[in-house]
């Protein structure tokens, strides 16, 4: 009997030695109002982001990542999901997100296959069972009762009040080290930064850290932000929001440089305290078999067209950061074939060996699937009056757009030609097939996604 407890004893511990090794921790980490060239690997020569290019450098960089739909809510809703707003129908305004949906999400099929779970962090998503959802996890995002730099600290590390971004970063160290070692896990974490404090005269707030950082730069002037650019826009846009939120940051050269040096810093901070959570795992023994896959969680206008904010159909709304770390892999790639948020839950179950379920509308980053991709739906479609809602489809050549109730305000660009979007080609009697056929193939993939929307 003692040697057949014995065996047990050593079959048990070897099977999950094995399951381990097989099986590599996760760390997705999301930001906030992230644009896509906000990072020193893109190009962008005045921010510093060591960490994030140390990640893009020795992974696969994804040059042409975008968001199906530009807005917090319905992205992080599509990330959870691995589906379109128009399949799960979540937004500002709509009521708690369909348990249907979030009951495929990447979280409950991770823990099915018996990873650990963590969140920490902004989720974004009324769900009342989020306490549910992970193993571990807090929900907390900017403190809206205040007006001031209380609004990014309110959090405390023992004694000390600190940035959300600081306290975030304890939060997923403290996980890596009290995290079982006989199970992998999988954690996600949504920093608030660099999103302004929306209601704060000052908007921008960073640890006392990064004071001095940038400070000697001069911000050159934001692209196609000459007064003709503005006047195109429909008189709706003009007067909305992204209007609004442009006053606040932008609208004097003395503020749009503190607003612009503020977004750098407060991504600056992110990405020290991505140094400090891969030092946790280095310290523990795991750096090597933890994937790190980070992402914006939509764009952001720094003043383009006269316009702050996100929520339009723009490359500056759509186009995020994206970046997958797997130390496992030799890495050094630049992708240029569309990588979309939904991608990020196929993705995620990839890497744990675990099958996709298969409503899911995305498809793994590392799939060969990815390069056949070669257009894709985005919209916006919360009705609300400071916001038009609208849509756009995408090819590799072209962007067709228009407002969802104002079918008739349409835009057309060659991309090839045209990659600030300047030149709308809408009315232009030679682009009128190219025209026609856009509206077709984005009125197919509508259909085809209100259709897989649970009844």
């Amino acid at each position: 009997m003692g040697k057949i407890l014995l065996s047990l004893l050593f079959f048990n511990l070897t099977f999950s030695a094995f399951s381990q090794d097989e099986k590599p921790n996760i760390i997705f980490i999301l930001t906030d109002d992230h644009r896509w060239d906000a990072l020193g690997f893109a190009g962008n020569t005045m921010i510093r982001t060591p960490e994030m290019d140390r990640m893009a450098k020795e992974g696969i960089y994804y040059e042409n990542a975008f968001v199906t739909t530009p807005i917090c809510a319905a992205s992080r809703a599509s990330i959870l999901t691995g589906l379109y707003e128009r399949t799960h129908g979540y937004t500002f305004g709509q009521g708690d997100i369909q348990e249907a949906y979030v009951a495929q999400s990447y979280p409950v099929m991770l823990r099915d296959a018996g990873y650990t779970t963590g969140f920490f962090g902004k989720f974004g998503i009324n769900y009342p069972e989020f306490a549910n959802l992970f193993d571990v996890g807090e929900e907390y995002d900017r403190n809206n009762l205040f007006t001031d730099r209380r609004g990014y600290f309110f959090k405390k590390i023992k004694e000390d009040t600190v940035h959300l971004s600081r306290y975030t970063s304890q939060q997923a160290i403290d996980f890596i080290a009290n995290t079982p070692a006989e199970k992998p896990f999988m954690l996600s974490l949504s920093f608030s930064a660099p999103h302004a404090h929306d209601g704060a005269e000052l908007q921008y707030f960073w640890s006392s850290a990064y004071d001095t950082l940038y400070q000697n730069l001069v911000v050159p002037d934001p692209l196609l932000s000459e007064d003709k650019y503005f006047q195109t826009l429909p008189e709706y846009i003009r007067t909305g929001e992204n209007r609004t939120r442009w006053y606040w940051r932008f609208d004097t050269p003395e503020k749009y440089q503190r607003s612009v040096k503020g977004y750098f810093r407060m991504i600056s901070e992110v990405d020290a305290e991505i140094g400090k959570i891969r030092k946790a795992l280095e310290a523990k023994g795991i750096a090597e078999n933890t994937v790190i896959i980070l992402m914006g969680d939509n764009g952001y206008f720094l003043g383009e067209r006269q316009l702050a904010g996100k929520w339009l159909m723009y490359d500056n709304s759509l186009r995020v950061p994206l970046i997958l770390y797997d130390p496992r892999q030799i890495g050094g790639e630049r992708n240029t074939d569309f990588a979309l948020n939904i991608d990020i839950p196929s993705t995620i179950l990839d890497l744990a060996g675990v099958a996709a379920p298969e409503s899911w509308q995305g498809t793994s980053l590392r799939s060969k699937e990815l390069a056949e991709r070669k257009d894709f739906l985005s919209e916006h479609l919360w009705q609300v009056d400071i916001i038009a809602p609208s849509e756009a489809i995408r090819t590799e050549r072209w962007k067709y757009l228009r407002y969802i109730n104002d079918p008739q305000q349409e835009e057309l660009y060659d991309l090839a030609l045209d990659p600030l979007e300047s030149n709308n080609l809408a009315a232009d009697l030679l682009h009128q097939e190219i025209l026609k056929e856009l509206r077709a193939k984005m009125e197919q993939k509508i259909a085809a996604y209100q259709k897989a929307k649970i009844q």
